[in-house]
């Protein structure tokens, strides 16, 4: 059998068996609970499948589905029933009960989630094809394309094998599956939940190899399609079983604060309900007990618990504008704590959530979380993907051609595709798929254009490249961030503006420096995929890198000027400009600290030898030298002739920065009689040239023609040093 389950779980604990959580909701409390997944399909709901008409056996799917869906035909719903039972008649399940109770269990927790009837009629023939004689032709045959091939996908899962050795690629072969309709998904993790409720009796060590697999792979799933209601139940069945006494205390902890005299939560949520009644809003305020693993996370954080500290206060309103306005009044009649905000309707999360977050201080000291969202908000953010209804049916006024198009999918899902496309082979794509889903928190950053982009916690401006432009991010040569310029290994916090810096050149490569600083699937791979496909310039961006690595401590001279040239530049000499000094006769020397040129402002000071030293008056070495009593000299610009000057170029690294700096200051006539280029820090350089000019007026065109370089984001004069004259 495909189903892994056993028998039921009790009310309460049984030895050898896996109890399941108690809800943490005191009877007393005025609050309607969250979706209630945990009424099963049992042997006692099973009764005659008259043709004609509805089997008494699904009545509970069809109360649960019309609640969501009034209209829906139902006929599908029997038939498939018909067909299920008929097919699975004789089999059992480990615990005794008749196999059908599987199938129809997991409908009903499809159905609690508010699933279309096409994903409810799949999931009662979810195991036909495995388990049975029935085959895909037939499912397609009596219930249309649809079924078949949500049926045929679901079939696909049940093989995968979760053994260590199999797990890459088999898990690439389930999401292939599953990524081209998420209904499939929805239906598997379903049917994990009802296989997780029914452990009890199978050996501990299984217990706890399902129970890993359910926590590392199916929950951070369930996480990013958006399936709260079924994530949190499985959270807290994993707990039970792999931290059986972590559970027990907390389940203590949670009993203890039910018998409690005192509610804190309850008094905030009677105040709400003042506030907005005074405010004429119309809403409705429930108490939002915590699951059992959130109690246990605020417990380890916190220490010891307070009565708020089990639950959150939950508002449902009508529109959008009315969560607005239930924060207004909230803030302004209660004391809010500001830091607590957050904002996930106009900046919703990867996986559908919407809803505002604050929070309420009471007079005892006590804070109350707050959460405000519509009724549809609340819907999706218990049963996401769920929620959505059918990717594919056909806007009203579209033809129906009977081919399948791409459905709207979670953002993460369709990076997801890209990613097995993408990876160069399974164990890569497993192993970044595996740090993907260990990020449980994510942060949204914006873009100049007012666009958003969704990135996990600890992203860098590597990671936002990619995930706005692809591989043509490959052609990103910077970032700013907030405004100021930014290395492409800086960490970007929520609610960060980043605005990438892309260069022009199409044949542009990736750094395999920026492997160390990617942490999303989608640069990850990207990066390596070329890396791979580009053997030999990977290669070559080795060896330099290793070079540069052993020459850290000092700069790397390119064209270093000849040792015998003077500090000082005779002004009479070519590469000079012209300056007529108040001491006639003596010679008159340019300093190479601060390389003066036209329309510089200059000073000079007789040296030894009767000569006479130019600097800029900004010099650091003029104080030095009128400290140390030199005589200083008038001096002004002659006619302008051929200068030499020093310039400093700020640049983030990329291939063949250094052939288009130098060609670009070539082609303004500039002659480089030395360069200096330090070893690259956190993805930036700094070049260092002195050139000759032949004239002093084409140093503001040298320079924008430094700038206009890709990848250069600053060209200025050498600051003066202090060494000089």
């Amino acid at each position: 059998m495909s189903a892994e389950a056993t028998n039921s779980v009790t009310p309460g604990p049984m030895p050898g068996a896996v109890s399941g959580p108690v809800t943490p909701t005191a009877p007393r409390r005025k609050a309607r609970p969250r979706i209630d997944l945990r009424r099963l399909g049992r042997a006692a709901l099973l009764g005659p499948a008259a043709r004609g008409r509805l089997p008494d056996a699904i009545s509970h799917v069809v109360e649960a589905h019309r609640a969501h869906h009034p209209d829906a035909d139902l006929e599908p719903l029997r038939h498939a029933y018909v067909l299920a039972e008929s097919s699975h008649r004789g089999q059992m399940r480990k615990s005794g009960e008749p196999y059908i109770t599987h199938p129809l269990a997991v409908t009903l927790i499809l159905a609690e989630l508010g699933a279309e009837t096409t994903t409810l009629t799949a999931s009662l023939l979810h195991d036909t094809v495995e388990d049975t004689d029935v085959t895909l032709d037939q499912v397609r045959d009596q219930f249309g394309e649809e079924v078949r091939y949500l049926v045929d996908g679901v079939t696909k899962l049940e093989k995968v094998d979760y053994g260590a050795a199999a797990e890459p690629e088999t898990f690439r072969k389930m999401l292939v599956a599953t990524g081209n309709d998420v209904r499939v998904m929805s239906i598997k993790l379903a049917d994990r939940l009802h296989n997780m409720r029914t452990l009890g009796v199978m050996r501990p060590e299984k217990q706890e190899r399902i129970a890993k697999v359910t926590r590392d792979v199916l929950i951070p799933l369930a996480e990013r399609l958006g399936v709260q209601a079924l994530k949190t139940e499985l959270e807290d069945l994993v707990f039970a079983i792999l931290h059986p006494e972590e559970y027990a205390h907390t389940r203590e902890l949670i009993v203890r604060n039910a018998a409690r005299a005192d509610d804190p939560l309850a008094e905030v949520a009677d105040e709400v309900r003042g506030v907005l009644r005074e405010a004429d809003i119309s809403a409705e305020v429930l108490i939002r007990p915590r699951h059992f693993v959130s109690v246990h996370r605020v417990s380890r954080k916190r220490g010891r618990l307070r009565g708020s500290d089990f639950g959150r206060v939950l508002v449902l309103v009508n529109e959008d504008a009315d969560c607005y306005g239930v924060l207004g009044e909230l803030h302004t009649c209660m004391k809010p704590v500001v830091s607590e905000f957050k904002d996930f309707i106009a900046v919703p999360k990867f996986n559908l959530y919407q809803s505002l977050h604050t929070a309420v201080a009471r007079e005892d000291g006590q804070v109350v979380e707050v959460l405000i969202r519509t009724h549809q908000m609340h819907k999706v953010a218990e049963a996401g993907v769920v929620a959505l209804g059918n990717p594919y049916a056909p806007a009203p006024d579209d033809p129906a051609d009977g081919e399948r198009v791409d459905p709207t999918r979670p953002g993460w899902l369709s990076r997801l595709l890209d990613w097995q496309e993408a990876a160069p082979d399974p164990d890569h794509f497993w192993s970044t798929l595996r740090e993907d889903l260990a990020q449980d928190r994510e942060i949204t950053v914006f873009r100049p254009d007012g666009g958003t982009l969704g990135l996990p916690e600890g992203a860098t401006c590597v990671d936002a490249a990619y995930a706005q432009y692809g591989e043509d991010a490959h052609a990103c040569i910077g970032a700013r961030v907030n405004g100021r310029l930014a290395t492409l290994s800086t960490v970007l916090k929520d609610g960060d503006t980043v605005q990438l810096l892309m260069g022009q050149d199409p044949a542009s490569e990736p750094s395999r420096e920026w492997l160390e600083h990617a942490h999303t699937p989608a640069a990850r791979i990207a990066i390596q995929r070329w890396l791979t496909a580009h053997p030999v310039q990977a290669e070559s961006q080795q060896q330099s890198e290793a070079r540069i690595a052993e020459d850290r401590t000092a700069p790397r001279p390119v064209g270093a000027p000849d040792p015998d040239v003077a500090p000082e530049q005779s002004a009479g000499r070519p590469g000079t400009g012209h300056v007529l000094a108040d001491l006639p006769g003596a010679a008159v020397r340019l300093a190479r600290c601060c390389t003066p040129v036209p329309p510089d402002e200059i000073t000079g000071f007789a040296v030894r030898g009767g000569a006479v030293t130019v600097h800029r008056v900004e010099c650091a070495a003029v104080a030095r030298m009128k400290d140390g009593g030199r005589a200083e000299v008038g001096v002004r610009w002659g006619e302008t002739a051929e200068c030499r000057v020093t310039l400093v170029a700020e640049s983030f690294v990329r291939p063949h920065l250094l052939a288009d700096l130098t060609e670009a200051m070539a082609s303004e006539g500039a002659e480089i009689v030395s360069a200096t280029v330090e070893p690259p820090t956190q993805q930036q350089v700094r070049h260092t040239y002195t050139v000759q000019l032949p004239d002093a007026g084409h140093l503001p065109a040298l320079m924008r023609a430094m700038r206009n370089v890709a990848g250069v984001y600053d060209v200025s004069r050498a600051q003066p040093q202090p060494q000089g004259g």
